[in-house]
């Protein structure tokens, strides 16, 4: 009995050390606590069978419509591809691929994303619409991570958390796209397209916002933001951290690694995630061949956290940073499957009756800490200098589109929607303002003139129009304006708004009335964070400066 007492005493104080131990941990780790709540409220599977809905055997005979694809990459630089006479590490990682659609179609060389940052942006593609018309101003974002980036040490300027705004915030879940919008793939849907979503949703978590109810009859991926591509640690992957970065912190230690089919319980992939998307599209393809259909195809690399396949990494021997090399090994495997499916589409005798889309949701971010990511722009994501929405954007139809053309007049993400509508012979929506137009007929050179006189961009008080070939920004935290020619300064290295303060007032009144047409945010900011505009955020490498351009960048 004394030594069982002894021996239980001695447990119940190691068990008592590790409890008060570890509440403290959680307490200075709340994202451990998150992640140990969301596992138990949405446990994750082992790896399952995807089984897709069989279209019929044989196609109907005569006509039909184009199928679209659209793919979406994720923080995609316009450095980061080759078109364009750039590429990663020099133009020493090709995109053939990715390339390919913008040789066999249009590159819209002037192409503008919805937004600086992911979610609103996607909600731009998805409804044709200015996102902050309808309130989707900020990417959703839980309170301990914006608290987290809120209060981080970010060098010589500190970012702002409004505590106040965090009192009150609405359940995470609910932040997303409303249902009384309507989206292309509902759209579609009525047309009599089978429509399917793959990879990063970002728009929402309720039932009523889910990808099923916004208009997929299918989908394959994940509804909230960032995502793992394999186990962290696992075997046969290279991975690279940014210390200094409260993000990557975050993502590293509350991301999972799971995917869920139309909705149900999540289950682990059996492979990196960018392999496991480009994969299963190509099963998708397969199964709809012979009726029209939409595929939504949303990678979500190279957003991070930075982890590519060993084989990829291996084949990058001359690149000798292990950051970069690890960077340039998701680009090779994001345009690996890029090529998968438009293999699977020519494999299939559906290449000339396709229209593909391709494009990033916004430019390359600062906090991986890669200075050369949007060259030869300014800005990050997170700015609404042209790094940040400036993308790459290019649209594929053989036989209906001209192969290597490009496009040179201000687009924007607002436009897939319209044209995708007029691709299918969809009617767009009159009971609402369309923002987007449909550009197939200035692609094909039967509409002359700007398809646009003027786009509009605004996360809290940080607001841009562009007008003709006039770029006006207004920031209020600096408290300044940048005034740019793009036909002249195309990188935006001049800043006129001292010299012209005509053309700023003019300007000025443009943008306020499009900021008056637009609608409160659905849910406050949280913070805003300081962004350097001509350096990526790496303390050692690339430290703050007095001088430094800046923004405030809300969400």
């Amino acid at each position: 009995m004394r030594k069982f007492l002894k021996w239980g005493g001695a447990t119940l104080a190691v068990l008592a050390v590790v409890v008060v131990g570890g509440a403290i941990y959680v307490k200075q780790n709340p994202i451990v606590l998150l992640r140990i709540v969301t596992r138990f409220q949405d446990p994750i599977g082992p790896n399952q069978p995807v089984v897709w809905q069989q279209g019929p055997e044989k196609a109907p005979e005569g006509k039909r419509p184009p199928n679209i694809v659209l793919i979406l990459a994720d923080d995609l630089g316009w450095n980061d591809i080759t078109v364009n006479g750039g590429g990663v590490a020099g133009g020493v990682v090709p995109t053939p691929n990715i390339d390919s659609i913008a040789h066999q179609g249009v590159d819209l060389t002037q192409g503008y994303a919805g937004n600086a940052t992911c979610a609103p942006s996607r909600a731009a593609i998805m409804t044709g619409r200015y996102a902050t018309r309808f309130g989707y101003e900020f990417t959703p974002s839980h309170p301990i991570f914006m608290k987290m980036v809120g209060e981080a040490d970010r060098g010589l300027r500190k970012p702002i958390y409004f505590a106040e705004n965090a009192k009150n915030y609405p359940p995470i879940s609910s932040l997303g796209v409303p249902s009384s919008e309507i989206t292309v793939a509902k759209l579609l849907q009525k047309q009599g397209y089978h429509t399917v979503m793959f990879g990063k949703w970002h728009l929402g978590e309720l039932p009523e916002m889910r990808p099923q109810a916004q208009g997929f009859d299918e989908s394959l991926g994940f509804l909230m933001g960032a995502q793992l591509y394999a186990p962290d640690g696992a075997p046969g992957i290279q991975e690279a951290k940014q210390p200094w970065d409260p993000i990557d912190k975050f993502l590293w230690a509350a991301l999972p690694y799971a995917v869920s089919k139309d909705g149900g319980p999540r289950f682990a992939p059996d492979k990196y995630m960018t392999d496991y998307l480009g994969e299963q599209a190509v099963d998708a393809i397969k199964a709809n061949k012979n009726r029209p259909f939409f595929i939504y195809l949303a990678f979500n690399a190279p957003h991070t956290p930075l982890q590519a396949t060993q084989e990829d990494y291996d084949a990058l021997p001359m690149i000798k940073d292990h950051e970069l090399r690890v960077y340039a090994a998701m680009i090779r495997a994001l345009d690996r499957n890029v090529g998968r499916v438009l293999q699977e589409l020519k494999k299939q005798g559906l290449d000339d009756n396709t229209l593909v889309i391709f494009t990033s949701d916004n430019g390359g971010a600062n906090y991986i800490g890669l200075p050369e990511l949007n060259k030869p722009y300014r800005g990050w994501k997170a700015t609404f200098f042209e790094g940040g929405i400036h993308v790459p954007y290019f649209m594929k139809w053989p036989g209906v589109l001209p192969a290597g053309a490009k496009f040179g007049l201000p687009v924007g993400h607002v436009d897939i929607f319209a044209t995708a509508a007029g691709a299918a012979g969809a009617t767009v929506p009159t009971d609402r303002v369309i923002d987007g137009v449909n550009l197939l007929p200035f692609l094909e050179g039967k509409e002359t003139g700007r398809p646009h006189q003027t786009l509009f961009w605004r996360s809290g008080d940080y607001k841009v129009l562009l007008d003709g070939d006039w770029k006006l920004q207004v920031s209020e935290r600096p408290k300044k304006d940048w005034l740019f020619n793009l036909k002249d300064d195309p990188t935006e290295r001049k800043n006129l708004a001292d010299a012209q303060p005509d053309k700023v007032k003019e300007l000025q009144t443009v943008l306020t009335g499009i900021d008056g047409q637009q609608a409160k945010p659905l849910w406050p900011e949280l913070a805003e964070g300081p962004i350097a505009i001509d350096h990526p955020e790496n303390p050692t490498k690339f430290p703050d400066s007095p001088d430094d351009e800046y923004v405030y960048w809300a969400n």
